[in-house]
């Protein structure tokens, strides 16, 4: 039925609003609106009531054994053991079957301007419960992430982008090893490649810079209000990036022609949207893209080998040239 299905759910929505530390002890109506919110879209209490959430909470304490106590001092709840989450406890059928629920109602939206960018998410998560409810995980594999970490900083950074608040975090450097103090003006959280990164604008140094969310440690919310720069628009700023890698600068124009065997992969799977065939012969197709030269362009067009050929421009032949060479003489 519905309501119980909704009551599932209800049971993730508390336990992942009494796991967040960055705002610890919410009371009985911060969970009746953070359910109401999720489920139906407004807080007056119309939809879930505060006897709902009591109700809702011991059964999590009859059922999953959550250890849900009520702080005096902080008016609010809390878990005794720090350590618990009811995500850790394995699905039952009505887990599936709730979520099940709620992946065929966001299926009715999933054609809506505001949900096409999610359909292929909505489609996964609706393919993914209906595989393991009939047992086919013996018979189909979905790609899986080998890390989250740094998935429990998107709740906080996005409120803080929402509400133009500094940020503060220690952030650990790939290249250098090392790790620094960070305060930035966060801008825009972006997916890559099942890791999260931060698109924020540095005030010291007066440039926009990208940070994986899995390298951040520390995060701390300001309540200092930061004006964003005029010049950051959400919807251009990877209009040319092929990656995470981009910026303000203006897209190159990339040629580069491919062996018949990788021109079927490469029609298939585009480098970016702005990418089309130029020529197509029987030895080779050439294509041509308008992107920002960047890392990821970079290693995407080496995984080919020789069997695709830079033709312009020339800084991006001589990048590729160079990197071959190292592979050679490694």
């Amino acid at each position: 039925m519905p309501h119980i299905k909704n009551a599932l759910i209800r049971y993730r929505i508390i336990d992942k609003c009494i796991r967040n530390k960055y705002k610890p002890y919410p009371s009985k109506q911060d969970l009746r609106e953070a359910c109401e919110e999720s489920l139906f879209g407004s807080i007056d209490g119309a939809h879930i009531c505060d006897s709902t959430i009591e109700k809702d909470m011991f059964a999590m304490k009859m059922e999953h054994d959550a250890p849900i106590k009520y702080s005096r001092a902080n008016g609010g709840y809390y878990y005794e053991d720090p350590d618990f989450s009811i995500n850790d406890i394995p699905l039952t059928d009505d887990d599936l079957g709730a979520i099940s629920f709620a992946a065929k109602t966001l299926m009715q939206f999933r054609d809506v301007d505001l949900f096409k960018q999610f359909g292929n998410a909505i489609d996964k998560i609706v393919g993914r419960v209906e595989v393991t409810q009939d047992g086919g995980d013996q018979f189909i594999q979905f790609e899986q992430s080998l890390s989250d970490k740094g998935s429990e900083f998107l709740s906080p950074i996005l409120e803080a982008i929402k509400q133009s608040l500094w940020v503060r975090f220690n952030y650990t450097s790939f290249v250098s090893g090392q790790t620094k103090a960070r305060k930035v003006i966060p801008l825009l959280l972006k997916e890559y490649r099942n890791r999260w990164y931060l698109i924020s604008f540095d005030d010291a140094r007066q440039d926009f810079i990208t940070y994986s969310l899995d390298r951040m440690t520390e995060l701390e919310i300001s309540t200092e209000t930061a004006e964003k720069p005029d010049n950051f628009k959400p919807d251009n700023y990877f209009k040319y990036a092929v990656g995470i890698t981009s910026g303000n600068e203006d897209p190159s124009e990339v040629r580069f022609s491919a062996n018949p065997v990788a021109s079927k992969y490469i029609a298939s799977q585009p480098f970016h949207s702005s990418q089309k065939l130029e020529k197509e012969t029987d030895d080779f197709s050439e294509f041509s893209l308008k992107v920002n030269i960047s890392e990821e362009l970079i290693r995407s067009l080496l995984s080919y080998g020789g069997e695709v050929k830079i033709l312009e421009p020339e800084i991006l032949v001589k990048e590729i040239k160079r990197r071959a060479q190292e592979i050679l003489s490694a």
